[in-house]
């Protein structure tokens, strides 16, 4: 299969990829999170061709975005007032709410759950491409699954060239991690995955939101995903990611000493300074937005680079660095040292 580039700046290509949506295919999406790989979310058989092209796990849910809240009303089953508030105020926006799909949905969409999850993105070529297929769209990550995330048009390609039917650029993702999802299905609202909406902001809609356990610990072998990114080691680059808990002193006190070929770490900008190893950096330390904004470039880079263990900082899990944290504790396989 070829894969076409498609600028979304230029005439014609938002029109190419709908007729390839409407058609059954694949295309590599912008969205304001990350790159999603899109494909006719009422289509079963292009579906299927998601976790083909990714390499993903059948028992997991996938999302299905939309371009107004009015076509949410047909995707579930009931539109509950926290559902209302919720929209009113985080949509268009990096916010996913799980609630009990309707009969158009199909099982391969929802990976046999009775809910499903449904976003509104705001990033401006996602709308036009919804609108201009006519049909909603599921859409996972744009990588090979467990990779990092996509948040370029050049990351799709580099996974997905030759495996979908096109990548439409939109330019690099602003929010950089992928979206909020909340269940609305129990009650009270759960936290499934962290993102650019915080605990803290749909508490102040919603007011009590449980976090699942799944958010902070691995999720159980036999446990059945309630959402995205839940379950699966996620977000890896090809080295291994080990999370280093401490102090800056500390932390670079320890990676001088286990200076050797193929080590590397991921730290905050400022602390390439303190260690005598190849470094890459994703933002400051308090700059939650900006570490999340350059995560998933930094852990790609890292493979880049020739990285072969990687000694990671990890942010405070409040705000937006709580899907910082999440991120890169699956990343990592849940793999952490902590030193005095």
């Amino acid at each position: 299969m070829h894969t076409l580039l498609l600028n979304a700046a230029e005439p014609g290509a938002i029109e190419e990829a709908a007729r390839i949506i409407r058609n059954g295919g694949l295309v590599g999406m912008p969205t304001e999170t990350v790159y999603g790989l899109a494909a006719n979310a009422l289509d079963a058989k292009a579906v299927a061709k998601i976790f083909e092209a990714k390499g993903r796990p059948q028992d997991n849910p996938l999302i299905v975005h939309i371009s107004a809240f009015e076509q949410i009303r047909r995707l579930v089953k009931s539109v509950p007032e926290s559902a209302e508030k919720l929209a009113k105020a985080y949509w268009p926006g990096p916010m996913t709410m799980v609630l009990e799909k309707s009969d158009l949905i199909p099982d391969i969409v929802s990976a046999g759950l009775p809910t499903v999850g449904i976003r509104f993105p705001s990033h401006p070529v996602a709308q036009a491409l919804i609108t201009a297929a006519g049909v909603p769209i599921a859409a996972p990550s744009a990588n090979r699954s467990g990779l990092p995330s996509t948040t370029t048009a050049e990351h799709v390609m580099r996974d997905m060239d030759g495996r979908i039917d096109a990548v439409l650029d939109g330019g690099t993702c602003g929010v950089g991690v992928e979206s909020t999802i909340v269940t609305l299905a129990s009650d009270p609202p759960r936290l499934l995955r962290p993102g650019g909406i915080t605990l803290e902001q749909l508490q102040a809609v919603l007011g009590r939101v449980d976090v699942d356990k799944a958010v902070l610990n691995p999720l159980p072998k036999d446990a059945k995903p309630l959402s995205p990114g839940m379950k699966y080691k996620h977000y890896s680059p090809k080295a291994n990611i080990i999370i280093i808990q401490s102090d800056e002193k500390t932390f670079a006190d320890f990676v001088n000493s286990h200076k050797a070929p193929g080590v590397a770490v991921l730290c905050y900008t400022g602390e390439e300074k303190l260690v005598d190893v190849p470094a890459v950096c994703y933002g400051g330390e308090t700059d939650y937005e900006a570490q999340a904004r350059d995560l998933f470039e930094a852990l790609r880079h890292l493979d880049d680079i020739g990285a072969k263990t990687v000694y990671a900082r990890c942010p405070e899990p409040k705000g937006v660095g709580l899907a910082v944290y999440n991120r890169l504790m699956r990343a990592a396989g849940f793999e952490v040292l902590k030193l005095a």
